[in-house]
């Protein structure tokens, strides 16, 4: 029975996650040197360079380079990148190999080297949305004593909630628990989002509760949340005691959480507002005044808004930021219209 079909059928008697996979025992050895390459390995070669390699490697069902390479690229200070795994694709056919790659990164130097192979493994599986496969991942983890905690699971939690798979979400939270594995903030954040998003604040108040009960301190993601969920709601004024609340605490605010409330802003009609929120808001990151500020002016621009457009335009041309090329044509055809 699939992983997740038991995610739906909680039993009452925890069951431990070593007893819900297929039992497969990998003994780790140390991974032999292939042999000589067909180039010489760079003085200085990077963490692409080691990806493309690795890439041909795994397409070639090479397991034995593979695995060289892995431990290799960290020795050199070239850590595994988001494409490591790339070989794999969602075509069935190049999971044949899983089994010998599960195997290999078992065989990797201990530590760092071998947690993070199988933590970039497990996010890979899960981008091509084999959340099933990435689970036997998980189980070898935790059988070798391969570094599980929290992060290694948060891959498989982001694609579920991601897909409102809610209550396998839940179920993945007991798993967890089962292998030893307490959930952190960063966990609950993605069940949170996902309720947010889906302006379910009824269930989002759960996770918050869920949070503050097992002791877990909120940060930023968590108020990224909260006000996406408030904003969604058309409840802008409770986004905004938010964010206040959220830059009293001394967090840092994201972009997406500043754009949240834009766009409840700009729902509603509040254009004036949000043109104040931006500027109330400059001078606590360069990066972040160029982002809302051009945002909020496409935005406007978009709604036919022009003397507010104007205004934020002016600013920004104040201000040294730069204008796309849509920007650049509206704000200069106006500003002759008004000279």
């Amino acid at each position: 029975m699939s992983i997740l079909r038991r995610l739906h059928n909680k039993s009452p008697y925890p069951e431990s996650i070593l007893k819900i996979f297929p039992t497969r025992s990998f003994v780790a050895a140390q991974i032999p040197n292939p042999g000589p390459f067909n180039e010489p390995f760079p003085d200085e070669p990077t963490s692409v360079y080691y990806d493309e390699l690795v890439y041909k490697a795994g397409r070639n069902g090479d397991m034995v380079t593979v695995g060289y390479l892995l431990n290799k690229r960290v020795r050199d200070g070239c850590f595994n990148t988001a494409k490591t795994f790339n070989f794999l694709t969602s075509n069935e056919s190049s999971f044949s190999i899983l089994d010998s790659l599960i195997q290999t990164l078992s065989r990797l130097d201990k530590g760092v080297t071998r947690k993070h192979a199988f933590d970039l493994l497990i996010a890979r599986l899960c981008k091509l949305e084999r959340t099933d496969v990435s689970l036997r991942v998980v189980d070898t983890m935790s059988k070798g004593g391969y570094g599980l905690n929290a992060a290694s699971f948060h891959p498989i939690m982001h694609a579920l909630t991601k897909k409102r798979k809610m209550e396998e979400a839940w179920r993945l939270l007991d798993l967890m628990r089962d292998a030893g594995v307490f959930p952190d903030v960063t966990t609950y954040n993605f069940l949170l989002t996902a309720y947010c998003f889906e302006r379910n604040l009824t269930e989002a108040s759960a996770v918050v509760k869920k949070i503050e009960e097992e002791g877990l301190a909120v940060d930023s993601r968590t108020y990224d949340a909260l006000i996406l969920g408030a904003c969604r709601s058309g409840k802008v004024e409770g986004a905004l005691v938010l964010l206040r609340s959220m830059m009293d605490a001394g967090f840092h605010v994201m972009f997406s959480t500043y754009s949240h409330v834009i766009n409840g802003m700009l729902r509603l009609g509040y254009y004036d507002q949000a043109v104040r929120l931006v500027m109330a808001a400059r001078g606590r990151d360069a990066m972040l005044d160029q982002e809302s500020f051009g945002v909020l002016a496409n935005k406007l621009v978009n709604l036919g808004r022009k003397v507010e457009a104007m205004i934020v335009l002016d600013e920004m041309s104040k201000s040294g930021f730069k204008f796309g090329k849509k920007l650049t044509e509206f704000y200069e055809q106006n500003v002759q219209n008004t000279s």
